[in-house]
C-alpha cells in the first residue's frame, strides 16, 4: 500500500503547459491522434511525458462540428482530478457527455437529471425522486437479483455443456436488464410491447447517444475507413428525430410499467412526463448501461486473476454465508476480501472514464508537483482510468490486486472515483455523484458471491472490447463444497 500523498499549499504555481494548436485543424489532428495514430491511453500518457505534467491543455473529442469548443484543461492525477467533484467551483451544466450534449429529442424534449447542475431547481426535485425510488426498493433488491443470476449462471451452464464455452455479455446483459427494468418498474419488460427485443430497444437508442466518443480502434493503415467512420461519427451529428419512435416506444413501457413509481413522483412536483423520461435514462444509459460494461469487467478480472484468488474468495464468501444464514446486506459486509476485490474492478476498470466541469470562477488546481491557474469558463477534464492508476498512490497501479483495500488499505477508497466522487462519501441532492452507486456496487457483491457459491473456479477468454470488455466463459468447475 502506498503511502496517501497530502495536498501542499506551497507548490510552486506554474502556468498550465500544452495548447490546442491551429483553429479547427488543431482539434481534428488531436482527434486524430485520439482515435487513430496513438489511441486512447497512449493520447494521454504521451502528453504528458512530453510535458511532464499531468495537467495540461489539450483538445478532446468529438470537436467540429459535433463539439462547439473542443478545448480543456485536462487533469490526470488523483490530487487535481478532485476538483472536477467541486461544484462549488465547476459548473455540470450539460457537460455530461463531454464537450458535447445529445438532442434532448432523445429524451423527450427533457434536459434529465444528468445534465443538469445542482443549482437548477429541478436537479434536486428529480435526485429526490431517485432516492425515494431506490429506498422504496431496497428489500427487493437483493432476493431479485439472485433469481435473476440464478437464471444467468444456469444459461452459462447449459451453454458450456453444448458449446464448451459460454458468451457470458450477451446473457448477463440480457438477466441484467430484466432485473433492472422489474426493479424500477415493477414488470417484466418482456410483459410489455418491448418482449424479448427489450435490451436491444434500449441499446438502439442509448448508442447514437454517444457515438461521437466511440471507434471500431482500427490502426491508422486503414486510413481510408477511419475517415469514413470519422465523418459519420465525429464530424456529423446523428440525426435525433429518426429515433424519435423509439423513444417513444421505451417511453410508453416505462410509462405503463412504472404506475405507482411515477404517482409518486407527481406527488413530489414532478410532472409524469418529466419523471418518466428521468426514470428511462436513469434505468437504460446510467443504470443499465453502466453495468452492462462494469459486470464483465469484474468476470475478466477476477478471471485472469486465476484459482489463488478464487480459493480464498469461495472459502470466504461460503463460509460467511453458512454462518450468516444466507445473502444478505449484513453478510455483505463480513466478506473484506470480496469488497476489496469489487471496489479493485471499479478502480482499474472505472464503468464511467470521463468527467467534464466548466470553471465558475478562477480557480488554482494541485498536482502532486505544482500548481496551476484556470480561468473561469474554461472546461476542465478528467480520464479516470489514468486517474485511478496513480502510481504516487497505488503501489502497482498497473496491476489488478484483489487484496488492494483489506484492512489499512481501505484508507485509499478516497482515491476510487468511479461514482463522480469518492468512494468514501455518498450521493446528495447537492452534488452530482451516481445516486445509483450502492445499488451498483451491491449488484457487483452479490453477482460476485453467487458466482462462487456456485463454482470453485472458471477461466476466461477475451475479445475485442466494444463499450467494455468482452468476456467468454471458457469453463466453470463446479462447487465442490458448499
Amino acid at each position: 500500500m502506498s503511502s496517501p500523498p497530502s495536498s501542499d499549499d506551497n507548490l510552486p504555481l506554474r502556468p498550465i503547459p500544452g495548447g490546442y494548436g491551429l483553429p479547427f485543424l488543431g482539434a481534428i489532428f488531436d482527434r486524430y491522434d485520439y482515435y487513430y495514430n496513438q489511441g486512447r491511453d497512449k493520447f494521454f500518457i504521451s502528453r504528458i511525458r512530453k510535458f511532464n505534467s499531468t495537467v495540461f491543455r489539450t483538445n478532446m473529442p468529438p470537436g467540429p462540428f459535433v463539439a462547439a469548443n473542443p478545448r480543456v484543461v485536462a487533469v490526470l492525477d488523483a490530487l487535481s482530478f478532485p476538483v472536477l467533484f467541486d461544484v462549488s467551483k465547476v459548473e455540470k451544466r450539460d457537460v455530461f457527455t463531454g464537450t458535447y450534449m445529445p438532442s434532448t429529442t432523445f429524451t423527450g424534449g427533457h434536459r434529465v437529471c444528468s445534465y443538469l447542475d445542482p443549482s437548477e431547481p429541478r436537479h434536486a426535485l428529480l435526485k429526490s425522486f431517485f432516492f425515494h425510488l431506490l429506498a422504496s426498493k431496497k428489500d427487493q433488491a437483493i432476493p431479485l437479483l439472485r433469481s435473476h443470476l440464478a437464471e444467468m449462471f444456469q444459461k452459462l451452464d447449459d451453454q458450456i455443456h453444448r458449446k464448451r464455452k459460454a458468451y457470458f455479455n450477451s446473457i448477463s446483459d440480457n438477466e441484467l436488464f430484466n432485473y433492472v427494468f422489474r426493479l424500477f418498474c415493477g414488470k417484466d419488460p418482456t410483459q410489455t410491447k418491448l418482449g424479448s427485443w427489450a435490451p436491444t430497444y434500449f441499446e438502439l437508442w442509448v448508442y447514437p447517444q454517444v457515438a461521437p466518443l466511440g471507434s471500431i480502434g482500427l490502426p491508422w493503415y486503414f486510413f481510408p475507413i477511419n475517415v469514413v467512420e470519422d465523418f459519420f461519427l465525429h464530424t456529423v451529428p446523428f440525426p435525433a428525430f429518426l429515433l424519435k419512435w423509439l423513444h417513444r416506444k421505451l417511453y410508453d413501457a416505462v410509462y405503463t410499467s412504472a404506475v405507482e413509481e411515477l404517482k409518486e413522483a407527481e406527488r413530489m412536483g414532478l410532472s409524469k412526463e418529466d419523471a418518466c423520461d428521468n426514470l428511462l435514462f436513469v434505468l437504460g444509459f446510467n443504470t443499465y448501461g453502466g453495468v452492462k460494461i462494469v459486470i464483465p469487467s469484474m468476470m475478466k478480472w477476477v478471471g485472469l486473476a486465476g484459482e489463488g484468488l478464487h480459493r480464498e474468495l469461495a472459502d470466504e464468501i461460503r463460509s460467511v454465508v453458512k454462518a450468516e444464514s444466507g445473502v444478505t446486506l449484513a453478510s455483505l459486509d463480513k466478506m473484506p476480501l470480496m469488497k476489496s476485490v469489487v471496489w479493485e474492478v471499479l478502480r482499474i476498470d472505472p464503468p464511467v472514464q470521463f468527467q467534464y466541469g466548466k470553471a465558475k470562477e478562477d480557480i488554482v488546481v494541485r498536482s502532486h508537483d505544482a500548481a496551476f491557474p484556470i480561468k473561469k469558463g474554461e472546461m476542465v477534464f478528467g480520464y479516470q482510468p489514468l486517474v485511478t492508476k496513480d502510481p504516487k498512490v497505488f503501489e502497482n497501479a498497473e496491476e489488478f490486486v484483489g487484496h488492494r483495500f483489506v484492512g489499512e488499505g481501505e484508507k485509499l477508497l478516497k482515491y476510487v472515483y468511479w461514482s463522480n466522487g469518492r468512494e468514501t462519501e455518498g450521493p446528495t441532492v447537492a452534488n452530482k455523484q451516481c445516486a445509483g452507486k450502492d445499488l451498483v456496487v451491491l449488484m457487483l457483491r452479490v453477482t460476485l458471491v453467487e458466482l462462487f457459491l456456485r463454482y470453485d473456479t472458471f477461466t476466461v477468454k477475451l475479445g475485442k472490447p466494444l463499450l467494455g470488455p468482452t468476456v467468454t466463459i471458457t469453463s466453470l468447475t463446479k462447487a465442490t463444497s458448499y
